[in-house]
């Protein structure tokens, strides 16, 4: 004897599906027969089936017309949708034999400007493809781990140029500008500039995590010995700022609309400016034969407008 599941996909097919739907859009067995071209019946007995594998009844039969129960109703509405689903994948199956990827992963270091990559996404979907996209916000040396782990197909903001290896390649992507910056009410506000680092080891600093998986991650513009305050990505940053919670280097365009509303107060140190260069990178494939959609990003990102819109930085710069 087949399991009842085996007995259930076998009865409820497309087919079926599609004759309960016009069985309720003619109002009877006799009508959706003559629409369908066979005998009512047949088209009973077929009926049946279906009702008999789900052990419900699908239409009400104390009358004339076929209407249909609440669980044919349920059935109806779940089936159309799955139709759907089914139309939509084999879309999706034509398409990505065309070398469309079913999937294109990104690691994003949290210092890129989101509304940019926002912007670049929207554009990619509107080509209408195939492939779906997948963000992973990741920072520091935690954006390149994502790549070379193959968690991520393109990285962009890798902060280390990736060591020698045949399966990733990478591109400048640019410079991007830090600030130092506190929020007003912080004591490094009112403090004589240029900052020494032996003031700066007085107050709380807050940074951004290292989404590193393996190993220690790496830091940037600490002090041994600092109170730290770490945050998950550098909009977290921001805020706790913003809040008073500590101070810290900050990407310019990320700061400087707060510091013109003086809602940050940009503080010069005494040690050097920092300029941090900035990748991005993917896995090469050995035949040289990318996907279609990491060939839509890669050209992307070969011009320099969108290089710079990613660090939000003026052309002028």
């Amino acid at each position: 004897m087949a399991p009842l599941h085996n007995s259930v996909r076998n009865a409820l097919t497309p087919e079926v599906i599609g004759l309960i739907d016009t069985i309720h859009r003619t109002g009877s067995m006799a009508a959706a027969a003559r629409a369908l071209g066979v005998v009512p019946s047949a088209l009973t007995y077929r009926i049946r089936q279906v009702e008999d594998a789900l052990d419900v009844l699908l239409f009400d039969r104390s009358s004339r017309q076929a209407k249909l129960t609440v669980a044919g109703q349920e059935l109806r509405r779940e089936g159309n949708r799955l139709l759907l689903e089914l139309d939509a994948i084999a879309n999706r199956v034509k398409r990505v034999a065309t070398g469309w990827e079913p999937q294109l992963t990104l690691a994003v270091d949290s210092v890129i400007s989101r509304t940019t990559v926002l912007e670049l996404c929207e554009a990619f979907f509107a080509l209408n493809p195939p492939t779906r996209l997948k963000i992973r916000e990741e920072a520091l040396s935690g954006t390149l781990e994502a790549l070379t782990s193959g968690q991520a197909d393109l990285a962009i903001g890798v902060a280390l140029e990736p060591a020698a290896n045949l399966s990733v390649q990478s591109r400048p992507l640019g410079t991007i500008h830090f600030v130092y910056a506190v929020a007003p009410h912080h004591p490094l506000a009112q403090a004589a500039e240029p900052v020494p680092d032996a003031l700066l080891m007085l107050h709380r600093a807050v940074a951004v995590a290292d989404s590193v998986q393996r190993g220690s991650g790496v830091t940037s513009g600490l002090l041994g010995g600092q109170d730290i305050f770490t945050v998950p990505g550098m909009q977290a940053k921001l805020d706790a700022q913003l809040r008073g919670l500590g101070g810290g280097f900050l990407p310019e365009y990320l700061a400087r609309p707060h510091i013109a509303a003086g809602r940050l107060v940009e503080k010069q140190m005494q040690r050097a400016t920092r300029i941090a260069p900035m990748r991005y990178a993917w896995r090469h494939q050995a035949d040289g034969n990318e996907g279609r959609a990491l060939q839509w990003w890669l050209q992307h990102l070969a011009n320099p407008a969108t290089r710079k819109a990613l660090l939000e930085r003026p052309h002028s710069l």
